[in-house]
């Protein structure tokens, strides 16, 4: 059991690797010519903060693309991360390489738009959540500095205590805007410092530090200098950075501390929303010689708080009116407390609104060049967050609401992400009578709810020939189609760039609700071997969802005449992959195995180009046609006798498919996957197409061929002792030793599937 001071120990020693001890202005630089990134200006800050953790590749709208890793939110195991849009973060990221580098948008805003449960918040947390873990490493560490005027006099002048020791912490302040301690320079001798400084910068980009200190550390500067002037100081600039008067200390960043947040309920006049407001108490009591002293500012404002870094307008459309006060900030780089005192400030501003701002925005749109919200809207650079259209994002962020998983989703391969949304999910539910009780959302639930969901976001206007909404989501999630032996790209249909694919649709707070209310909800089903009124199947689901639509005010008429009309095909989607499993759960011990299968594609492959195969002595033979002829007609069931010729030699229908269907699709799997040394025998069968089809694929005729007495309509209650009752038992147990299917669910599960084949069986 470990020891209580155990814990203790290791949050010394986090506390210990996240601060430093203050040092003076000459360490800093020192530090700074070591590692540049260090000093760097905001809009770079930001840029080595997301670069820091690099990318990964992933699939969305059919297309592979770098995301940054950043955007996952991994500090916090996932928790806030951000699922999709990733072209709007890597033009966003595009955005901050433009400032940083001064070649252009420097006086743009940037505004992040969407309809509501698009990610946008997930967006404002999570760049506090990174910039904050980033400012605690050796590579992001984030300075200010801070001030003690009491050591210069005896008297108080403008410090809040009268320990006039450099010892005594009370008498040092902090810049309350967080100031670049490269601004204690003048600005002469800045430039030189900085121009040195870039030599050592490797990623082009340039650090930049403009500006004169902060109306704060400008009134404690403007003391010293004043006093060591009076005394004849000749090293006056010494004197006043002297480590008793001036320090740089290392600050975590996080909301207040370089990152200022807007909420939609603060309040207040716009500037004090922006900036902070004057504190009359602490003007009556410092000796500002009949003048405003701007160390009784506040500095709580958005841009105060978020100077140094970020400054975030959070649901932007209840701050319509400061939005036009920001107008100058990006470019002039400065607001003012007071007509008289102004601060210069180093901040990216961005701001988060629904479409009720752009609403707003075009309210006189049709005044042409008298439109009063002009300048605004052209420095507004619209970054449009929008729903899901890939489906295993979907069902990912779909589970993240049912349960406590924040883990983002990665695989080798696409396989393994369908395995992840297509199995089952556990939810513990508290009913009325106060038991919490464990209640199965089935295989394929959470998937049928978010392939619903995607198809109602997706644009019908540039289907394919012979495609549906269907097809077009699992082009989105897969970047292929499987349709039989034929492999599909999505390069090879033609999408239109401006479909308003997820621009609108089924938003997964609804499709959450929808599962809650499932959930908490007495099942009326009820069988003698199984607790089925604790499953949630998928057609349970998709009903549910379909009803709600026809009720939810957040639906207008034409969207739900249209989402009803695209539930047919999610329900045959969903459908065909629960009778996918149930044939493969029946057919598990008479599956082909992956040797029989190289077996038959060495002989096929020695046919079609006249070699030899080795036989079981070691001797080089021509390829065996009754061996071809029996995996082609019995595993793959696609030929009778009548397709073969003597000797069993294949006749122009087999020939025809082991060339188009088997050497084809080795060739094209061989030829993108070669290397210098590339060999047949280096393929990985279970990648290509066709032999995919075999391993995995079974259909009713392998049933039937196999088990010639089932009888699928007496599976509910099968008799004793016969053959559907004994293909019943193992198929359930099969379920759930192959897919994670519960007992209830399997046989829910097989009960709908055999109901739907019994009617076709005869």
């Amino acid at each position: 059991m470990p020891d209580g001071t155990d814990f203790i120990d290791d949050a010394d020693r986090q506390l210990r690797e996240t601060y430093e001890e203050p040092m003076s202005l000459a360490e800093y630089v020192d530090a700074a010519f070591e590692n540049p990134a260090i000093a760097a200006q905001a809009s770079k800050y930001l840029l080595l903060a997301i670069e820091s953790m690099g990318t990964r590749t992933v699939v969305e709208e059919g297309e592979e693309k770098q995301r940054y890793r950043f955007f996952d939110d991994p500090h916090n195991d996932g928790e806030h991360a951000i699922l999709g849009n990733t072209e709007v973060l890597n033009a966003f990221v595009d955005d901050l390489r433009s400032i940083a580098a001064q070649r252009g948008k420097e006086e743009k805003i940037i505004w992040f738009a969407g309809p509501t449960a698009t990610g946008k918040s997930e967006l404002k947390r999570c760049l506090v959540n990174g910039l904050r873990e980033f400012s605690k490493t050796d590579a992001g560490r984030r300075y200010t500095v801070e001030w003690n005027v009491a050591t210069a006099t005896e008297t108080a002048g403008l410090t809040y205590g009268n320990d006039s020791s450099a010892a005594n912490e009370d008498n040092w302040h902090a810049s309350p805007v967080q100031a670049h301690p490269l601004l204690v320079f003048p600005p002469e001798v800045r430039e030189q410092l900085l121009a040195k400084l870039n030599e050592r910068v490797d990623d082009h980009v340039d650090v930049r530090v403009d500006g004169k200190l902060d109306p704060f550390s400008r009134e404690a500067y403007d003391y010293l200098e004043e006093q060591y002037r009076r005394n004849g100081e000749e090293e006056l600039f010494s004197a006043i950075i002297d480590p008793n008067h001036l320090r740089v200390k290392n600050y975590v960043v996080d909301v207040g501390d370089g990152i200022g947040v807007l909420h939609s309920e603060d309040s207040g006049r716009p500037k004090q929303r922006l900036v902070g407001s004057w504190m009359q108490g602490m003007l009556q009591e410092l000796d500002s010689r009949g003048r405003k002293n701007p160390q009784a500012f506040s500095y709580d404002g958005v841009i105060s708080q978020g100077n140094g870094l970020l400054t975030i307008v959070e649901d932007a459309a209840q701050h319509a009116d400061l939005l036009q006060k920001l107008l100058n900030v990006p470019d002039e780089k400065s607001v003012k407390l007071d007509k008289g005192i102004q601060m210069d400030i180093d901040t990216q501003l961005v701001i988060i609104s629904n479409p009720d701002l752009e609403a707003q925005l075009n309210q006189h749109a049709d005044a042409g060049g008298q439109d009063p919200l002009r300048a605004l809207k052209r420095r507004l650079d619209r970054r449009e967050f929008k729903y899901l259209t890939n489906l295993s994002l979907e069902a990912e962020l779909i589970r993240r609401e049912l349960t406590n998983e924040t883990e983002v989703w990665q695989a080798d391969s696409y396989d393994e992400i369908e395995a992840r949304f297509q199995e089952p999910v556990t939810v513990q539910v508290r009913d009325s009578d106060d038991v919490v009780r464990a209640r199965e959302v089935a295989p394929h639930a959470v998937e049928a709810a978010a392939l619903y969901s995607v198809v109602s976001r997706l644009d019908d206007g540039d289907l394919p020939s012979g495609r549906d909404l269907v097809d077009k989501a699992l082009l989105f999630d897969r970047g292929y189609l499987t349709d039989g032996d034929e492999h599909v790209d999505k390069d090879d249909f033609e999408f239109d760039d401006d479909a308003a694919d997820g621009k609108q649709g089924i938003p997964v707070t609804y499709t959450r609700d929808i599962i809650a209310d499932l959930l908490n909800e007495a099942q009326d089903r009820h069988h003698p071997e199984y607790d089925v009124e604790n499953v949630i199947m998928p057609r349970d689901v998709l009903n549910a969802m379909a009803e709600g639509v026809a009720d939810a005010p957040v639906f207008s008429t034409a969207e739900r005449n249209e989402y009803e009309n695209r539930l047919v095909t999610v329900k045959n989607h969903v459908f065909q992959q629960q009778e996918t499993d149930v044939l493969d759960a029946i057919m598990r011990d008479r599956q082909v195995d992956e040797e029989t299968v190289a077996e038959y594609i060495e002989h096929v492959y020695a046919w079609a180009t006249d070699e030899t195969v080795e036989n079981d002595r070691g001797e080089r033979v021509g390829p065996d046609a009754l061996k071809m002829k029996v995996f082609e007609t019995e595993h793959l069931g696609r030929f009778g006798e009548d397709a073969y010729e003597n000797d069993y030699q294949p006749g122009p229908a087999v020939a025809e498919f082991r060339r188009s269907k088997v050497i084809t699709a080795l060739n094209r799997h061989a030829w993108e996957n070669r290397t210098d040394d590339f060999e047949i025998s280096d393929i990985d069968l279970k990648e290509v197409p066709v032999i995919k089809t075999v391993l995995a694929n079974n259909d009713w005729s392998d049933v039937r061929r196999v088990y010639e007495d089932f009888e699928p309509d007496q599976w509910e209650n099968p008799p004793s002792n016969t053959e559907t009752a004994e293909v019943k038992e193992r198929t359930v147990r099969n379920l759930q030793e192959m897919f994670g299917y519960s007992a209830a669910s399997a046989e829910l599960t097989s009960q709908h599937v055999m109901n739907q084949v019994s009617y076709k069986w005869d």
